[in-house]
């Protein structure tokens, strides 16, 4: 006979849970539990171990204790669960570490494996589709269609038409949605499904979440059903879905999110576009090169919290591709009859065929019962956190779009990651004061570190220079010299503290720009690096080497 001592059962209903699953496990014969004892006493075969009776009952959100831990859940502390505290290199004497994370998508997907990578047993819940909003209506997605669109762009017009005749595409939008659709699925089996179906110390259930206390989820099953999750540790990632602003007569019509949009097996002959920050953007200037005539409605100015540079030089660039940007415009009302979309605004109304809304994302938060457990949200009903992903109950954690952390999914999956060490009993904090941003317009915007804006505030005194393309040497060979890059220096040391760049591949530069401010590069010491010749990089140093000498006058590839 075998007894074991366990910790999370409320109820006769828990009891007979773990019975059931103690009974289906090979060479048990028979088992008896009690909730209100919490133990079980199992008969089984002479080869039947503690460690495997304790993975079926784990693999159901309950704890097994050792045979000297008190009987307590929700009360018992680290160190009689068996852990040591021992900083990235924990030890572990008890039974793993039970640790619950609710979202399936970047900061829970790297959470879920660091923490078994680091000795506990996971139990990852997830209401919807595997894989969160990036892979399945984000990122991928979007840069599948923006690259289509772009590739449509070039057949329809390119600086070398003269030499190269021009071919207006057809746009067969249903052949290029299976091939996204494909692509998505494709990912979304091979960096999310298949992992956590390929690892059997992540258990993954699929229903909504709610807390019950602040060592207990309830789990309503999409199956039916409820569940009860005990945890040690637990990781809110449940991200964020779009924000609809409070437009009369919005809610009675059929707009699109980034969602609809992406999924749409059809190009509207005319879109209308509210917003005016990355979604908004990339979308619009997608749309319009497959076909669509856009209008964009912005509040303000296109990026209008970024450098005022920024704006003016994309809304040139929409303007010159036949794209309606209408700044300092807000609908007042929105109406929807015989298919077509009314607009009402100060200048008069707008017409579309469709209406896209991509004005900013809300925290998943709601449904999450915070309260029951004590957990504080700040404004806007994100989950308030500190630098080491911590919430205000010591034992819960909480990353990526449902924090007030910025919304990019390479933030989400390394704070998800540093928030598992620090439930592991490690310690790790997220530095983002060099975190790069790009968005995937054409030419690419792309920025790291401060605007001048931004230092001034923080009263920082600045010296800046803008290199625009015409003295670019790729962009010359390239016969595309719209944009430029800008570099925000420190004035009293010359230290590198920004930039800013609107370029065809500005994402694929602005590492580089992140890794220099990162390693504290005067622009002196960033104009002297060796940059390889008829690269868009070198931008880089050009604009440095602007703070001390006039670029127009050096040779080619002068060092």
């Amino acid at each position: 006979m075998i007894r074991l001592k366990i910790a999370g059962m409320t109820c006769d209903a828990c009891a007979t849970h773990i019975r059931e699953a103690l009974e289906k496990t090979s060479g048990v014969c028979s088992a008896s539990v009690s909730w209100s004892q919490g133990r079980a006493d199992i008969d089984a075969d002479a080869h039947v171990s503690a460690g495997i009776l304790t993975d079926a009952i784990t693999n159901l959100g309950y704890r097994v204790l050792d045979h000297d831990a008190p009987a307590k859940a929700s009360t018992q502390s680290d160190e009689a669960m068996g852990w040591r505290s021992m900083g990235l290199s924990r030890k572990r004497t008890g039974p793993p570490p039970q640790v619950a994370v609710i979202g399936s998508g970047g900061a829970a997907m790297a959470a879920a494996l660091k923490a078994v990578e680091r000795g506990a047993r996971v139990t990852l819940i997830e209401r919807g589709t595997i894989g969160g909003t990036c892979v399945n209506v984000g990122c991928v997605p979007s840069k599948i269609m923006i690259r289509a669109a772009h590739i449509a762009q070039l057949r329809r017009e390119s600086p070398f038409d003269d030499g190269l005749p021009p071919t207006p595409p057809t746009i067969l939008r249903d052949r290029l949605l299976g091939q996204q659709r494909a692509r998505v699925d494709e990912l979304r089996q091979a960096k999310y499904e298949g992992i956590l179906d390929g690892n059997p110390s992540i258990t993954v259930l699929q229903g909504s979440a709610r807390f019950r206390d602040a060592h207990r989820l309830v789990v309503r099953l999409n199956a039916g059903g409820e569940r009860d999750v005990m945890f040690d540790r637990c990781l809110i990632a449940t991200g964020a879905r779009p924000a609809i602003p409070p437009i009369p007569g919005l809610s009675d019509t059929p707009y699109w999110t980034s969602a609809e949009a992406l999924a749409s097996d059809t190009i509207p002959s005319r879109l209308a576009v509210i917003g005016s920050s990355a979604v908004a953007v990339e979308l619009a200037q997608a749309f319009a090169r497959l076909g669509s005539q856009v209008t964009i409605l912005a509040r303000h100015t296109l990026f209008f919290h970024d450098d005022p540079a920024i704006g003016e030089a994309l809304t040139a660039v929409f303007r010159a591709e036949g794209i309606n940007v209408l700044e300092h415009t807000e609908a007042s009302r929105v109406s929807y009859a015989q298919g077509v979309f009314t607009l009402a605004a100060a200048h008069g109304e707008v017409r579309a065929d469709q209406l896209l809304v991509a004005t900013g994302r809300t925290p998943n938060t709601d449904g999450l019962a915070l309260d029951a457990a004590g957990i504080a949200v700040s404004a806007g009903s994100a989950v308030a956190i500190d630098n080491r992903m911590c919430t205000s109950v010591p034992h819960i954690y909480a990353a990526g779009d449902c924090t007030d952390q910025p919304q990019f999914v390479y933030v989400a999956a390394a704070a998800g990651t540093r928030a598992a060490i620090n439930m592991t009993d490690g310690d790790a904090t997220l530095d983002l004061d060099t975190m790069p941003v790009v968005v995937f317009t054409d030419p690419q915007v792309a920025t790291v570190g401060y605007s001048e804006a931004r230092a001034r505030d923080a009263g920082i005194d600045t010296d800046s220079r803008v290199l625009t393309l015409d003295k670019v040497p790729r962009a010359l060979v390239n016969f595309d010299t719209r944009g430029f890059v800008k570099l925000v220096a420190e004035a009293a040391t010359g230290r590198l503290i920004g930039v800013q760049a609107v370029t065809p591949e500005a994402g694929e530069l602005i590492q580089a720009a992140a890794l220099a401010i990162r390693s504290r590069m005067t622009v002196q010491e960033l104009g002297d690096q060796l940059f390889p010749y008829l690269t868009m990089v070198e931008s880089l140093k050009l604009a440095a080497q602007t703070f001390s000498k006039d670029v127009t006058q050096l040779s080619c590839c002068a060092g």
